[in-house]
């Protein structure tokens, strides 16, 4: 068996989709998982639709989420260039080579031509094709004689070149998730192969690239899945039959309600983005968001794509890279569209938020801790992160919530104070705090169990203290566990802020 070679295939239209991502990861999965290629080949073969800073875009969120390229425009490789534009002059060799054969015509129409053409076939209620019946009354070169093709092409009048499929054939492919897929050529365009601009369409140098490029497999979206006739139709005219890639079209992600495929204006409507990082058009200026800046961790990322129609059979959910590429198989991905959950991509930052290590956590998030004016240190922080964590679902979100770790309250949680806070509960604080000092080498533990042998010695219920001191140590009704959070205060610390609080609310209540 041929080493396996897969390639991401991307249009530097716009910004990468996130379904963009998903298809060019599961590509890489596969890759790895086989001991394969991947490449990165750049389709602009549509110079009208070209977007200054799109292909370094894709670059750069495919390098974030971990993708890595064996070969590419960015990397070279032994099949450069990989830029369509650059390969431009092979293409017409292979034009030519379908014209020679008898699969392929020049076609002359005009824009107005073909416009007439589907309207006549609308009114008679046909499909508006340019296929092997409606060819035969259009302007091209099996209509017209030798001798006024050569006229047309030397007077300079512009042309296409279109594939000429036989009027009744029958299609037929494996797809590796969809089985078998049957189509008849009756049903199908004779496709633009060569454009007017000198340039080849999306379907010839598709075909031509991936033969050159020794291309296994074709892993993409849904959305190529009914040009997937026409491409095996291209191989067999081509005679590459024996070596036509196996294909793999990959499920939808649809909108949360499942109705319809993503879009931006479902991730502007929700308020989520749908881009992996920030995008900003160069020709309006709009500004999108990306997962990036919005703070979710990159493997946060590639793990929530993996899962938008593929599973393990254990029903498993979190992996890192490794672990994904160790595991994954096309056979379990699914035919059905992938609901995209906005909620779920925010767990899934959070679950790997938690297995990421807290120095590297810390040293990130320094720079926005010191802007708040706080003096501390690397070790204390990155403890302060280790019970933090477990609250937030993005790193950016502990530097708000941590403060109360480098100062002291200046107000305290007023419905806390309203429900639990009375004087039996205040004097058994003041107790408390008193005992703290001689407590500075007890572990978290061993501070509680003093604290609810004080509470029972003074008829208090401990239950009761619980929220009270809290509010005490950091102002808040909530936060991480209680005594973790007293220790890494220190006792010394802590006394002095319960008996600040204290006389704070005995003063205002």
């Amino acid at each position: 068996m041929s080493k396996v070679r897969v390639r991401f295939a991307p249009s530097p239209t716009g910004p990468l989709h996130i379904g963009g991502v998903r298809t060019a990861l599961f590509n890489y999965l596969f890759a790895r998982q086989q001991r394969g290629d991947m490449i990165l080949r750049v389709e602009d073969t549509d110079q009208g639709r070209f977007v200054p800073g799109a292909e370094q875009y894709i670059i750069d969120s495919l390098t974030w989420v971990g993708i890595r390229f064996d070969e590419g425009t960015h990397v070279g490789g032994p099949c450069a260039p990989y830029r369509q534009s650059e390969r431009k002059s092979m293409y017409r060799a292979y034009a030519d080579q379908l014209l020679a054969s008898g699969h392929a015509y020049y076609a002359f129409d005009t824009a107005e031509d073909l416009e007439e053409m589907r309207e006549k076939l609308k009114a008679g209620g046909m499909a508006p094709q340019y296929d092997a019946v409606s060819r035969m009354s259009m302007k091209n070169s099996l209509t017209l004689s030798e001798d006024e093709v050569k006229k047309k092409i030397d007077a300079g009048e512009p042309y296409v070149i279109r594939i000429k499929l036989p009027r009744k054939e029958e299609v037929r492919f494996h797809d590796l998730i969809r089985g078998w897929v049957v189509v008849q050529t009756s049903a199908m365009d004779d496709k633009v192969l060569f454009k007017s601009d000198g340039m080849p369409t999306y379907h010839l140098a598709n075909v031509v690239d991936d033969y050159a490029m020794k291309i296994t497999h074709v892993i993409r979206g849904e959305e190529w899945l009914p040009s997937a006739p026409l491409h095996v139709m291209l191989y067999k005219f081509f005679g590459w039959e024996d070596v036509m890639p196996k294909f793999a079209h990959l499920p939808l992600i649809l909108k949360p309600d499942g109705n319809g495929k993503l879009s931006k204006r479902d991730g502007d409507r929700l308020g989520f983005p749908v881009f992996p990082l920030e995008w900003k058009d160069p020709e309006t200026g709009d500004v999108s968001s990306g997962y990036r800046e919005r703070g979710y961790e990159p493997e946060a990322v590639v793990n929530m794509l993996a899962l938008l129609g593929w599973h393990t059979s254990d029903n498993r959910e979190i992996f890192n890279m490794d672990e994904l590429i160790q595991l994954f198989t096309i056979e379990k991905i699914s035919k059905n569209g992938a609901k995209f959950d906005p909620e779920k991509a925010r767990w899934f930052n959070h679950q790997h938020l938690l297995h990421k290590d807290n120095r590297l956590i810390a040293e990130s998030i320094m720079p926005s801790i010191l802007s708040k004016g706080v003096q501390t240190n690397i070790d204390y922080l990155e403890k302060v992160v280790g019970l933090i964590k477990e609250k937030v679902s993005f790193k950016h979100e502990i530097a708000d919530k941590c403060m109360f770790f480098f100062r002291n309250p200046e107000s305290y949680d007023p419905q806390v104070i309203a429900k639990k806070w009375n004087a039996q509960v205040a004097a058994f604080l003041v107790k408390f705090a008193d005992a703290l000092p001689g407590m500075e080498s007890a572990s978290a533990e061993e501070i509680e169990q003093a604290m609810k042998a004080m509470a029972q010695e003074e008829g208090v219920n401990p239950g009761s203290l619980m929220q009270p001191l809290r509010v005490a140590l950091s102002g808040e009704a909530g936060g991480p566990p209680l005594f973790d959070m007293l220790k890494l205060l220190g006792t010394a610390s802590a006394a002095e802020r319960i008996r600040a609080a204290v006389r704070h609310i005995s003063k205002t209540a």
